[in-house]
């Protein structure tokens, strides 16, 4: 290889190193990528997730009966691929005389693979973000923690209903987090 080949090779590592290590400049159309990825990679963690857990633990879900028709004890029934666990926690409504008792129904074990799939395919996501090559791993996977947060709260509420409404607490909660992310994602930064 001859001097004039080697720095020109020089020239063009040189020029491609300086390229990866310019600073990711924002703009409103990678602002709106980065949220929708965010979003799409909470809805397959958490669904995913979800979808596991249904298999494994099962749902958690209120029922209300007139008072007198609850049966006492621990009962478990199978039907239609579905398992319920009727556990003995009740609570008693004066209001309007009734009481609840929580059921847990477990969902089929297709449901768990179904969920382990989802969860291969986020494994992808948080790499399209259009800051990836210049904030790295831990920047794209702290920031996307706050999404995490606020998508687990609504999404819980959307799959289980009031058994998992946000309270206050969760609600500011969420909304800190959410601050934090956008000092993680859009604090200044100059070449390192």
């Amino acid at each position: 290889m001859s001097l004039q080949q080697k720095e020109q090779q020089q020239d063009t590592n040189t020029t491609a190193s300086s390229a990866s290590t310019e600073a990711f400049q924002w703009n409103a159309l990678a602002i709106l990528q980065a949220i929708i990825i965010f979003i799409l990679a909470g809805f397959a963690e958490i669904i995913g997730g979800w979808l596991i857990w249904v298999a494994v633990k099962g749902i958690r879900v209120q029922e209300e009966m007139p008072v007198g028709t609850l049966e006492v004890g621990n009962s478990n029934n199978t039907h239609n691929d579905v398992t319920t666990n009727v556990n003995d926690e009740t609570i008693y409504n004066e209001s309007n005389a009734q009481t609840s008792q929580y059921t847990t129904i477990k969902k089929p074990w297709y449901y768990a693979l179904l969920g382990s799939l989802t969860l291969i395919a986020y494994g992808f996501l948080p790499c399209l973000q259009p800051s990836a090559a210049s904030d790295g791993f831990a920047r794209i996977y702290a920031a996307y923690g706050g999404f995490f947060i606020v998508l687990s709260f609504l999404l819980g509420w959307a799959l289980e209903g009031s058994s998992a409404k946000p309270d206050v607490g969760d609600l500011v909660g969420g909304g800190i987090s959410l601050v934090g992310v956008g000092v993680i994602m859009f604090w200044p930064r100059g070449p390192s």
